[in-house]
C-alpha cells in the first residue's frame, strides 16, 4: 500500500483552489463583456481521481466506505441564472458564492495542514 502524503495532497488542493479563485475573478471581471461565457474548472474530486488515490478499509475497526442503507448520490446543479441579452452568462451573485466557497476551502485546507504539522512536530519531540 502506498503512503498517503497529506502535505502533497494539501498542496495540490491549494493549487486547485488558486486556479478556481483565478477563474472566479476572471468571470467577475468579464461580467459586462458581451458574449462572454462564465467558466468553471473541473471539480477537485475528478482531479483527485486522476491520481489513483482511493479510500480503503485497512483494518476491521474501520468504518465501511458505504454504510448499509446509505449511498452516496450525485447532486446535479441546475443553472438558474439567465444569459443576458448581450450573450453574457456571468451572474455576479453566483461568482460571489463560489468565491466564498473557495475562501472556506482555503481555511479548511490550512487548518488541516496546521493540525498535521503539529502532530508531526509532537511525534518528533518524543
Amino acid at each position: 500500500m502506498d503512503g498517503v502524503y497529506l502535505f502533497d495532497l494539501a498542496s495540490r488542493r491549494a493549487g486547485w483552489l488558486a486556479v478556481r479563485q483565478a477563474t472566479v475573478a476572471e468571470n467577475v471581471s468579464n461580467a459586462n463583456t458581451p458574449g462572454y461565457s462564465a467558466r468553471e474548472i473541473e471539480p477537485f474530486q475528478d482531479v483527485l481521481d486522476s491520481f489513483g488515490t482511493k479510500l480503503a478499509k485497512t483494518a476491521p475497526g474501520h468504518m465501511d466506505l458505504e454504510p448499509a442503507g446509505l449511498r452516496t448520490s450525485t447532486v446535479e446543479r441546475v443553472d438558474g441564472w439567465d444569459v443576458t441579452h448581450s450573450g453574457n452568462s456571468v451572474a455576479v451573485e453566483d461568482e460571489m458564492i463560489k468565491a466564498g466557497e473557495v475562501q472556506r476551502d482555503f481555511s479548511l485546507n490550512t487548518g488541516i495542514v496546521k493540525a498535521f504539522h503539529r502532530m508531526v512536530m509532537m511525534g518528533l519531540r518524543g
